[in-house]
């Protein structure tokens, strides 16, 4: 037995991941892809896997390497020097759905059971804004020597830079605690630095 599913199973998972490429009209790691799929029990890891790779050799699917706004992660992978990210690491592999995709969507779209589709029309908008919002706000460091770590925080609005900062801290935990806060509170970080910066000084106070 194919440890795929049947014939019908195999068309399906693999219209499944294509209508999700197409949703998200970006390009998607694989293990944003994961998160979506498992979260909705669609399919298995394995069976997302195996169809992943037989789209891609098929044309359906087409993976992308550092993808522009994903910080040049692929040639980070392979200089010694590159940043480490502190957080998440943002992948360099992403995919997307090729013309010949969605062409073939277009045509066999309604294989996937109408309630799947729903499902997925109202989960994927929220996974995508978090996408978004992941790779407009980025934190990493750089460590220097064993007392000195370059943090470097970012906040962009699309490809326009909002604010980019650059500390440096003294131990790898302290890096990684400017990182984790950037993540989870930069925009009332960003808000109390403009404050700061804009505050009026004159009088000396």
């Amino acid at each position: 037995m194919n440890p795929l599913g049947s014939s019908k199973e195999i068309v399906q998972n693999k219209l499944i991941i294509m209508y999700i490429l197409q949703k998200m009209d970006m390009p998607v790691s694989n293990n944003a892809l994961t998160k979506i799929i498992l979260e909705m029990h669609l399919m298995n890891w394995f069976v997302q896997q195996q169809c992943l790779n037989e789209l891609c050799e098929s044309g359906m699917v087409s993976l992308v390497k550092d993808v522009a706004y994903a910080r040049n992660a692929s040639e980070k992978a392979h200089d010694v020097s590159a940043p480490t990210s502190a957080v998440s690491e943002e992948p360099s592999d992403s995919y997307i759905l090729t013309d010949a995709g969605r062409k073939t969507l277009q045509y066999l779209v309604t294989k996937i059971p109408s309630g799947i589709r729903k499902r997925l029309d109202s989960v994927i908008p929220a996974a995508r804004r978090e996408i978004v919002e992941d790779l407009l706000i980025t934190a990493e460091y750089i460590p220097e020597s064993e007392d000195k770590y370059l943090v470097i925080c970012k906040i962009r609005e699309k490809d326009f830079p909002l604010i980019e900062l650059k500390a440096t801290v003294g131990t790898k935990k302290d890096a990684l605690s400017v990182c984790d806060n950037w993540k989870k509170h930069s925009s009332a970080i960003y808000s109390e630095i403009i404050g700061s910066l804009t505050k009026d000084r004159s009088s000396g106070n």
